[in-house]
């Protein structure tokens, strides 16, 4: 019996040795993986690697001012990846973080250009909450389409990102270019609707901040509290938890909202915060990136703290490294594209993995 028991410990404690390394460890080594793959393709395309990387280090990293572009990138991946983390602790796989991002960005730009006589403590306030709203209502039509028709979310939220996409770019060419008409953008939001610098001369804002506590929020939400459970018990067994009395529908819609509302928030803050205005392409693929900041992490909303500090640094050290070691664009872009479909393939394996086991 005690050998049982002794061989029943031994087990437990080397499972949980395992997922200390998949947590922590197969991640960085995910990295790790796509860098050097792109050092090859760098060889291959006659660019040294070392320069190339050097030059991306210390593009992010070289200075203050420096890193406060990486906050300053880092801030939409952590808030459309605190909001997509919330989905995925749901079961559902929101992959309109993109779609959500835009709606929450074109919402808070037509507050901030159609009513600038506001103070500034209305106003910004308004184009904040305005843009949560804008995407809540956006991953809620996929939600509403999984729950009421079965819809595969998917595919819905894939299809609602080009939706979103475009959407912005006949607003900007159209209803809402700017008043002389000649560039496919708005005009700029007013002072009062614009997030304070915290740190100048730097471009970095209270957006960073906010984004801050919109994470420990979402984490205590997820973690510590009943509608937190509620929601990671639909995500384990949707048809247990439908037994347990608890309304699977209601949580998926709640998710999606509050994933959605996330993704919003950080497209109204990129407004009020970084650009003043709205462009055709706002986002550089923000929410297709804070796919891999959450699953690099597991979606723990502290994590992507972190994650999203690492994809900012990379994210800002790549623009450095095309223009110090004369790396073109495209492959800049390629071992961006790396680096996530490696995070993302890991996701999906150690998801796998979690399913064979249980």
């Amino acid at each position: 019996m005690r050998a049982v028991t002794e061989i029943s410990n031994n087990h437990e404690f080397s499972m949980r040795i395992r997922k200390v390394l998949q947590g922590t460890l197969m991640p960085f080594i995910a990295i790790l993986i796509a860098l050097a793959i792109g050092a090859v393709i760098l060889i291959a395309a006659n660019f040294n690697p070392l320069q190339a990387y050097q030059a991306m280090y210390l593009g992010a990293f070289a200075d203050f001012s420096s890193f406060t572009e990486v906050l300053l990138d880092a801030t939409p991946l952590i808030c459309i990846g605190v909001g997509l983390a919330v989905a995925f602790r749901c079961g559902i796989w929101n992959i309109g973080g993109e779609g959500q991002f835009y709606a929450g960005a074109v919402t808070g730009t037509a507050i901030a250009l159609y009513a600038p006589a506001l103070p500034g403590w209305i106003l910004l306030p308004l184009v904040l909450v305005g843009g949560a709203a804008g995407g809540a209502l956006w991953a809620m039509l996929a939600g509403y389409l999984k729950t009421r028709f079965g819809a595969n979310e998917v595919v819905t939220t894939v299809m609602l990102n080009y939706v979103a996409i475009i959407a912005t770019s006949y607003l900007v060419s159209g209803p809402m270019i700017e008043p002389r008409g000649t560039y496919p953008q708005t005009a700029q939001i007013p002072d009062g609707a614009r997030l304070p610098l915290i740190m100048p001369p730097t471009r970095l804002n209270l957006g960073f901040i906010i984004a801050l506590l919109l994470a420990v929020g979402l984490y205590l939400l997820i973690f510590k509290s009943s509608t937190g459970y509620a929601i990671r018990a639909v995500g384990i067994n949707p048809e247990a938890a439908h037994y347990a009395g608890i309304q699977v529908k209601k949580n998926i819609l709640l998710a999606m909202a509050i994933s959605g509302g996330a993704a919003g928030l950080g497209g109204a803050m990129q407004i009020a915060g970084v650009t003043y205005r709205l462009f055709q392409q706002i986002s550089p693929g923000f929410g297709f990136t804070a796919i891999a900041v959450s699953l690099l992490v597991n979606n723990n909303p502290l994590g992507i703290i972190l994650a999203g500090i690492l994809f900012g640094g990379l994210s800002t050290g790549a623009r450095l490294m095309q223009m110090n070691a004369g790396v073109p664009a495209v492959l800049v872009n390629v071992i961006q594209g790396l680096v996530i479909l490696s995070v993302v393939a890991f996701g999906a394996y150690r998801i796998l993995t979690m399913e064979r086991e249980e």
